[in-house]
């Protein structure tokens, strides 16, 4: 399964050839390159290390900076761990760019959604609001959580205020419109979680990808 780390620039449109207007979200996707390879002799299960991004010297720690150093690859600022099925198909060193990816494929992209902070239950979890006239005192309150007898507690999972967003979202079956080798961009159809800069993975879809 191709896996590929990239930043959120932002979204914008693009024209098809039969002049449908396409909105679609750029995603900077690599190059990133294997930093580490995990056998399952060595380490008990198959998967690939990846770098992204470079990052300065001085920002990095010393066991860092060994574990980069061995791997005889310059510092990144991102680091993840894809679980792949033989991963003697990867070397370290091996870079890996938007060309692996075809265009008109799906994907997936999961990515931190936006952050919102303490909100209420109505924006929170869409209930509706209490009357605004002659003299409620119910307007954006929830409503009723237990009965006062019995059995005189809030259940738990209690849709109520809270904190709200940042939370990891992946979106399935985005199709890949557009793929730019010269710039390491990557074309997909809709929108994806997260704001612009935000970091978000990109992986060959898990399901519906004939569909």
């Amino acid at each position: 399964m191709k896996t590929i780390l990239g930043k959120k620039i932002g979204m914008t449109q693009i024209f098809a050839e039969s002049g449908e207007v396409i909105p679609v979200t750029v995603i900077q996707a690599g190059p990133e390159v294997v930093t580490q390879v995990k056998t399952v002799e060595k380490d008990g299960y198959n998967a690939v290390q990846v770098g992204f991004e470079d990052q300065k010297p001085q920002r990095v720690n010393k066991p860092m900076t060994g574990h980069f150093a061995k791997s005889g690859v310059a510092p990144k600022k991102y680091l993840a761990e894809f679980a792949v099925c033989d991963g003697e198909s990867y070397e370290v060193g091996q870079e890996i760019t938007v060309a692996d990816f075809e265009v008109g494929t799906k994907v997936d992209v999961t990515g931190t959604s936006k952050g919102k902070g303490t909100q209420g239950n109505i924006k929170r979890h869409g209930h509706h609001r209490g009357p605004m006239t002659h003299g409620s005192k119910h307007k954006r309150l929830h409503g009723a959580l237990a009965a006062g007898t019995y059995p005189s507690r809030v259940f738990k999972g209690n849709k109520s205020p809270g904190r709200m967003g940042r939370d990891k979202v992946t979106v399935q079956n985005v199709v890949l419109v557009k793929v730019d080798t010269d710039r390491n961009l990557m074309l997909v159809k809709g929108a994806v979680p997260g704001g612009k800069g935000s970091l978000v993975r990109v992986r060959s879809a898990v399901k519906g990808q004939g569909k």
